[in-house]
């Protein structure tokens, strides 16, 4: 399956979606494995278990994961609202020291 941006979603990452359905609760199921990279880290960083975190990072990769995390906050002052200020400060000191 392709994303918009073109990029094939792995079977991995799609059952990580699923096995975490319930924090995507508002999308319809069958479009759940369809989310794009962005929402996929924004959903885990602010409402997943450490679990959910730490597979998050086997599966798409710290740095990857702190490149997606950091292009979103300061994009836009929409974007980076979509974090809460506990999860923008700890994600920032954690990618500064591990992922950059």
């Amino acid at each position: 399956m392709k994303l918009k941006n073109g990029k094939m979603r792995t079977p991995e990452v799609k059952e990580f979606i699923l096995q975490h359905s319930h924090l995507f609760w508002y999308i319809p199921q069958d479009k759940k494995v369809e989310v794009s990279d962005e929402f996929l880290v924004e959903t885990i960083l602010n409402y997943g278990d450490k679990e959910a975190l730490l597979q998050l990072f086997r599966l798409l990769g710290m740095q990857n994961v702190a490149n997606i995390f950091f292009e979103s906050i300061n994009a836009s002052e929409r974007r980076k609202g979509n974090y809460s200020e506990l999860t923008i400060n700890y994600f920032t000191h954690l990618f500064k020291k591990y992922a950059h």
